[in-house]
């Protein structure tokens, strides 16, 4: 029997796609990846393989595994990598096995397989963090003409709503920040570029720096959102189904209710 592998990466998809390449070129039987940081608490009798990131090889196993499954069910397998979910790595290696072998065509559809369920309803709910946050996204104009916004989902969905805000703001220099995960993005009107905070002035200065027009501008919405709210056909509960409470903090017409 084969000693356990525990395989360490970076944290990165491309340093996951890089740990899977090694499973199959190193011929581990017995594998499990983690991130750096949780590496060290895995099979306490196994052995320790590092990964080093590697985009050749991290491209030969996404052309492997759209090749045989398409691009949708890769996607999948990325959205699931983004949940963070304890565990997911390992998910992720159950199924591209599972989808290399030599019946692997069509088997992404096979729902009566555990992991396959398991990826499509993990699919599920990241597309759901990523709808509700292309819909809840507020940006505060600042007054160097940047538009910010900062943003805490439950999923590590920013990659998944940066060509929303590109298409749409693409004349506007504008900033998302995921506070939860310490990291954002900075749109330059050219370019997405990956900050972080320390590339950035401390959020009081940048509420300091937030123009006064822009508080007028939110409470002339919250006004107009009253108004136009008729309180006898009020349906809270239909509302917290499209809008679900944990959203509200985004929203400007949410901030006196």
């Amino acid at each position: 029997m084969q000693q356990r592998i525990t395989l360490s990466y970076d944290g990165s998809w491309v340093g996951l796609l890089t740990a899977l390449f090694e499973v199959y070129e190193y011929k581990f039987v017995s594998a499990t990846i983690r991130s750096d940081a949780y590496a060290d608490q895995a099979d306490l009798f196994g052995a320790r393989h590092e990964v080093h990131t590697d985009e050749a090889k991290a491209a030969r196993v996404k052309k492997g595994i759209i090749h045989r499954v398409g691009k949708k069910d890769f996607q999948e397998l990325y959205a699931a990598y983004l949940s963070e979910l304890d565990g997911v790595e390992d998910l992720i290696l159950r199924l591209v096995r599972h989808y290399l072998t030599p019946e692997g065509v069509n088997l992404s559809r096979n729902y009566g397989h555990e992991d396959v369920l398991r990826i499509k309803q993990i699919n599920k709910s990241v597309s759901r963090e990523r709808h509700r946050f292309k819909a809840f996204v507020r940006f505060r104009k600042l007054s160097d003409e940047l538009f910010f916004a900062k943003i805490d989902p439950d999923f590590n969905v920013l990659p998944l709503i940066i060509p929303h805000f590109r298409d749409r703001y693409a004349d506007q220099s504008w900033v998302i920040y995921d506070i939860k995960r310490d990291y954002g993005v900075y749109y330059n009107q050219t370019e997405v570029v990956e900050i972080h905070l320390s590339d950035l002035p401390s959020e009081a200065e940048l509420i300091a720096r937030g123009e006064e027009r822009e508080a007028l501008y939110d409470e002339l919405w919250r006004r107009y959102f009253r108004s136009t709210n008729i309180t006898e056909r009020k349906n809270t509960k239909l509302h917290l189904q499209h809008v679900p409470k944990r959203y509200w903090k985004y929203l400007n017409e949410k901030f006196d209710l």
